[in-house]
């Protein structure tokens, strides 16, 4: 068994979504207000409207392996996202860094060292 998808609650979808079509450099043709798939990869990213009922954010934790963590820093900062942590090279041979979503979800974005 694989997981097969990773969906993101949220109170607004078509603003939460369209930060990550924005983030990961794709575009669904979809500003549907209730379901987007984002992602239909190996494992799907979908971002679902909550009908209201959850606490905004700050339950899960995203991360991507990117090309590189510095370009994408400056990407990022140049949108106006504050970078929680900038990137560090980590024990397990990662190089990450942080940020929030516009929901509250981090997010990290992890490099191998070469």
């Amino acid at each position: 068994m694989r997981i097969g998808e990773v969906g993101l609650m949220t109170r607004d979808a078509v603003r939460l979504a369209a930060f990550y079509k924005w983030l990961l450099g794709v575009e669904n043709g979809s500003e549907d207000a209730i379901h987007q798939v984002i992602l239909a990869e190996e494992t799907m990213l979908t971002v679902c409207y909550d009908g209201g009922a959850s606490a905004n954010g700050g339950n899960v934790c995203l991360a991507f392996t990117a090309a590189g963590v510095e370009a994408e820093s400056r990407r990022l900062l140049e949108y106006g996202v504050q970078i929680l942590e900038p990137p560090k090279v980590r024990p397990w041979g990662m190089k990450n860094l942080s940020f929030y979503d516009p929901d509250g979800n981090r997010v990290f974005f992890r490099s191998p060292l070469q």
